[in-house]
């Protein structure tokens, strides 16, 4: 895909599971195991699959994945599997260096998403992966990162930021903020505070990156919203507002977490918005 100045590349960065139930919140298993089925600990399986947008001038990253900083406990805790796909992988197939990323947006700090922008050298000391990249994250979320409740203080790894925060490579931005001429990143604020999604546009194609604020497919019906989310009527919301836009606009959807669709095209009928059309990018 190309949009603008910049060829889309989809990259998958790993696989892990997370519990099925907390993924779609007061939807009933037998409905969300249909398409998502859980395992014999009722964990469902996802991915971490990032973005990398190339123009003449600029490699940019959107999220970075799980990374590899996590204990043995955690990786087997959360199902991390990178067997097949990691972010490394996935660069190297582009004849890509980590020192040749510009730039790095992050939608929001959980391990999940900023775990892949560090890693631990031979002292077991936090390091910069993209040691010549500017890191963009809202102002509001990097606060609430660096002050989490206790409801999800366990999504925060510290060693995933702070050492970005230290070598002051970390660009602040505020609300809707307009990187280029076709990058655009708008806050929302169900999930967690201040997550920010990627709009990327030009006169003919619109992207969409939802982080997770529609993390898989199965997640596009209104109801369908995360126990993980701190405030999920804002959640609600932020979705009636964004997939009438999409729909209306036949942008295409891109999917963070889901292991079986990667993007597509949304629709309304009747009864619901739905999946009318999925592809790569």
């Amino acid at each position: 895909m190309v949009i603008g100045d910049y060829k889309i590349h989809s990259i998958q960065a790993g696989l892990f599971k997370l519990d099925g139930g907390s993924m779609f919140g007061v939807v009933p298993k037998i409905l969300w195991n249909k398409s998502n089925p859980a395992d014999d600990i009722n964990r469902i399986e996802m991915c971490t699959r990032v973005l990398l947008f190339e123009s003449k001038n600029k490699k940019i990253l959107v999220d970075t994945g799980i990374g590899h900083k996590m204990s043995d406990k955690l990786n087997k805790v959360y199902g991390v599997d990178y067997s097949e796909f990691t972010l490394e992988k996935g660069l190297s197939n582009l004849n890509i260096k980590p020192d040749d990323i510009t730039d790095v947006i992050f939608t929001h700090l959980h391990f999940d998403h900023a775990g892949g922008a560090t890693y631990f050298n031979e002292d077991k000391q936090p390091e910069l992966t993209f040691k010549n990249a500017v890191y963009y994250v809202q102002e509001k979320h990097l606060d609430w990162a660096l002050n989490p409740s206790e409801r999800d203080k366990a999504s925060f790894f510290p060693e995933n930021y702070q050492p970005i925060i230290d070598a002051k490579q970390i660009k602040i931005v505020n609300d809707e903020y307009k990187f280029d001429d076709f990058i655009t990143l708008l806050p929302l604020n169900g999930h967690t505070r201040s997550m920010q999604m990627i709009k990327v546009s030009d006169e003919k194609e619109t992207l969409m990156y939802l982080a997770d604020l529609i993390p898989m497919a199965s997640h596009i019906p209104l109801p369908y919203i995360m126990g993980y989310d701190l405030f999920p009527l804002v959640t609600l919301e932020e979705k009636r507002k964004y997939l009438k836009e999409i729909s209306e606009n036949n942008y295409t959807v891109f999917f963070e977490h889901d292991p079986y669709v990667e993007a597509g095209k949304v629709s309304l009928n009747e009864k619901s918005y739905y999946l009318k059309e999925k592809f790569n990018i």
